[in-house]
């Protein structure tokens, strides 16, 4: 992370310039709120959004993550206009509302740490970089009317972090394909390689959203963050190793309060009461 547990204790009590950010009962809901532009993500947006998922990595009591994003595009990709401009003319006149980061911005390894589940709510189309949102989030509810581009061979460049992203959640030559044509692809083809988990009519997209986070609090967000460290871990071992790694992080999970909460209630009979 690209920011330490004590630079996150708390949002920033002004709030931010290009995310709009609430929190309700374990979930945290991070909105794109940049929608003159399409939500491009411009350094300054970068550096709040990387703020805001430290914030929800280190705080125990986010359990979910909510991306949504205000207008009518989810994400236009990265800003290149302000990616370009070295000499600080891209620079806002407001004064940045979060520390600067430790490190460069990858949303690719944001969204790898984040170790919580993470729902992307998209209304909206999606280009470019954004594919790093929807491809890094662990569900991906779409509208019906959402569409999905990578027109970046276009313009002479390459979605060299989005080929790595797409080809953890579908086969390679479908990952290439969609680099190298840049074609647009609809909610409902987006769902047939796995891109989206989800596609429901525009006016049903925030309730849809509820019901999955309604059901994922039942359930315990330790062993939820355990499985989803694992998982990322699990891509720097060999085969060899893994087996090993996985028992060990059994045992540590069966220490925890929610493993032994959870096996309690199971044995009498009642809802188990989670702990952060």
């Amino acid at each position: 992370m690209l920011y330490t547990a004590n630079q996150t204790a708390q949002l920033p009590a002004e709030g931010f310039h290009y995310l709009l950010v609430t929190f309700k009962e374990h979930v945290l809901t991070i909105t794109l709120n940049r929608p003159e532009k399409k939500n491009a993500l411009s350094p300054p947006m970068l550096n709040e959004l990387a703020f805001a998922l430290a914030y929800a990595h280190h705080t125990p009591a986010v359990w979910l993550v909510v991306l949504a994003a205000a207008g009518d595009t989810f994400c236009a990709g990265m800003d290149l206009k302000a990616l370009s401009q070295s000499d600080g003319s891209a620079l806002p006149a407001e004064l940045p509302v979060v520390p600067e980061p430790a490190g460069p911005v990858r949303l690719g390894e944001l969204m790898a740490g984040l170790h919580k589940p993470c729902i992307a709510q998209v209304q909206g189309p999606v280009y470019a970089g954004g594919f790093l949102l929807v491809g890094g989030s662990t569900y991906v509810v779409a509208a019906e009317s959402a569409t999905f581009s990578l027109p970046e061979v276009k313009r002479g460049l390459f979605p060299f972090q989005v080929l790595a992203i797409l080809l953890d959640i579908m086969p390679a030559r479908t990952a290439l394909d969609l680099c190298l044509r840049a074609r647009t692809i609809t909610a409902a083809e987006a769902l047939s390689v796995n891109l989206v988990t989800e596609v429901v009519p525009a006016n049903e997209l925030s309730n849809s959203v509820s019901r999955l986070t309604d059901e994922l609090k039942q359930f315990s967000p330790t062993a939820m963050q355990f499985g989803l460290r694992a998982m990322q871990h699990l891509k720097s071992l060999s085969p060899e190793e893994q087996q090993a790694f996985l028992y060990e992080q059994f045992q540590e999970l069966q220490q925890t309060p929610d493993a032994k909460e959870g096996m309690a209630a199971f044995v009498e009979k009642r809802q188990p009461r989670w702990q952060h």
